[in-house]
């Protein structure tokens, strides 16, 4: 098309402003939708300007106006992104951890933790955190594997293979590589390098923005569930204290009653969480560890086909906010505090924290990559979408980053034992943080090499 001369009629002008969403991005270029008036104008001789955010495919006889048609945006809508944001829970939760770091080691520390094993009614502060606001974050978990295992990516066996079988290998490798450093009392540790932090995990993934594909934002999600379901598995077989079964039997018979208000198409959450309570004290009396009643709870909330306004899907929008931003922030104020210089001149190279770090960095991404690539190799499955194996190295190397559910274990596997609880702790911050920062600049460089 000519270029319009000097006394053209401006060009036409059509809106196309479009916000974007992580969970459901628009396609490249401009949006279908407004192809067929583009077209009618473009046939007339029309220069057309489209006013919205700048594509990144520019339409023959297009001009394109990159300035945004909305006000710049406030402070407040700044923050609302923040913390409406994938990296924002991440980011939380590393100060919360530092803060802890930094108080531990610092005149205060010695005040701090006894403000943490000081009573508050018939627990400890410490107590709470640990065993009833992680029931909450339980309880997200639970959420989050019952939908997606009904509803979302493994809802069918040929979406759980790849991440399963991965998942499988980042479990079973760590665990032996632990295994292989540790003897006696401290092989009670060999969960600890098992898990996946999908906080962090997808967190740091944010960070990288579109230079990683969708598709291996989804493996990544899908692996860290079936993950967070597998520790779960490991939590109440093996660390499982002596039972009280007069409470077990009672918590059974809550769950029950809870299965049946599914069954009778309840959908209002108050007698659903009422009745959570309840069945989190009968489990903490129970010797079984209490975490576990979220995800019992979890699996009886009903979920209605996976409709949006369903009672599944209200509690965990409800949920994710003050379990980021509260909950998982409290519970790394009060285990990450890991006083490093009261430690022994040897803490840093212990058969537990070497177990433990090298587990997290290089068990998990021999596990999780080995097995995908053998899974890929045998045809049992295929590689992610427009993403390379250099890419899925890096995932793999994410994988690594254990912090909340690696320091949750460590406190059941090591109770009573506080040097041990230090060591697999410091072992767990030095093996998260080497395997996020690999795995971000790996896939940092892939998408380089991808580009070109």
């Amino acid at each position: 098309m000519q270029e319009p001369s000097a006394t053209a009629a401006p060009p036409a002008t059509l809106n196309v402003g479009v916000r974007r969403s992580t969970a459901s991005p628009c396609p490249r270029g401009y949006p279908m939708r407004y192809a067929p008036r583009v077209s009618a104008l473009l046939q007339r001789g029309q220069v057309l300007a489209l006013v919205g955010p700048p594509a990144r495919r520019r339409l023959p006889g297009v001009r394109a106006i990159t300035q945004p048609n909305h006000p710049p945006r406030s402070r407040a809508s700044a923050l609302r992104r923040f913390l409406t944001g994938q990296a924002a829970g991440g980011a939380v939760l590393i100060a919360a951890a530092l803060l802890a770091l930094l108080l531990a080691n610092s005149p205060l520390g010695p005040g701090y933790a006894a403000l943490l094993h000081g009573d508050v009614g018939p627990l400890t502060l410490e107590a709470w955190i640990n065993d009833a606001l992680m029931a909450v974050f339980f309880l997200l978990v639970g959420l989050e594997i019952k939908r997606e295992t009904l509803h979302g990516q493994l809802a069918s066996w040929s979406r759980r293979l790849l991440p399963g079988i991965a998942a499988a290998g980042g479990m079973a490798a760590p665990a032996l590589l632990y295994l292989a450093i540790n003897r006696g009392g401290a092989t009670q540790g060999w969960a600890i390098p098992a898990a996946t932090d999908i906080a962090f995990a997808l967190g740091v993934i944010a960070l990288l923005g579109e230079r990683v594909p969708a598709s291996l934002r989804v493996f990544l999600a899908a692996l860290a569930i079936i993950d967070d379901l597998g520790a779960v598995v490991i939590i109440a077989l093996f660390y499982t204290g002596a039972l009280a079964l007069p409470y077990l039997v009672a918590a059974g018979a809550v769950l029950v009653v809870l299965t049946l208000l599914n069954r009778a198409g309840v959908t209002r959450l108050t007698p659903y969480l009422l009745l959570g309570v309840l069945l989190w004290w009968l489990v903490l009396r129970s010797g079984v560890h209490a975490t576990l009643a979220g995800v019992m709870l979890a699996f009886t909330i009903p979920a209605q086909d996976g409709r949006e306004g369903s009672p599944l899907c209200r509690l965990e929008h409800r949920l994710h906010a003050p379990v980021a931003f509260v909950i998982l922030p409290l519970f790394a104020l009060a285990n990450a505090a890991v006083p490093v210089l009261g430690l022994p001149a040897g803490a840093l190279a212990a058969p537990v924290t070497l177990g433990v770090a090298a587990g997290l960095l290089l068990g998990k991404v021999a596990g999780v990559f080995g097995f995908a690539a053998l899974a890929v190799r045998l045809r049992w499955a295929e590689l992610p979408a427009h993403a390379g194996w250099l890419q899925l190295l890096g995932v793999a190397l994410l994988c690594g980053i254990g912090f909340t559910m690696s320091i949750f274990i460590t406190l059941l596997a090591f109770a009573g034992a506080p040097l041990l609880q230090a060591e697999a702790k410091l072992g767990v911050l030095t093996g998260s943080l080497l395997s996020g920062a690999a795995g971000y600049l790996l896939l940092r460089v892939a998408a380089r090499e991808t580009d070109h």
